[in-house]
């Protein structure tokens, strides 16, 4: 697998797809879980830099995926406060 897949003509990052994708499958019920939400943003945070391909790859994944409504919240608070701090 690349570092890039490129998704409605945008490169993406295809590890955080890959995890997004993993966090719906399975024996959950398919949406993303807070615990899923902390390994994503464990992703995104890593470089020290919140890319341009980071933040279309997580807009893709909040417009596409179905998240819990704790996890969507504690994402968007994480996320911005992460990247105010940037």
């Amino acid at each position: 697998m690349g570092y890039y897949r490129t998704v409605e003509g945008k490169k993406m990052d295809a590890y955080l797809l890959t995890m997004a994708d993993k966090a719906v499958q399975g024996a959950g019920d398919g949406r993303i879980s807070k615990k899923d939400a902390e390994a994503i943003i464990k992703l995104v945070v890593d470089g020290g830099t919140y890319t341009e391909v980071e933040k279309n790859t997580m807009e893709y994944i909040r417009d596409n995926y179905k998240w819990t409504e704790g996890a969507n919240e504690w994402f968007r608070s994480q996320i911005a406060s992460w990247a105010a701090g940037k």
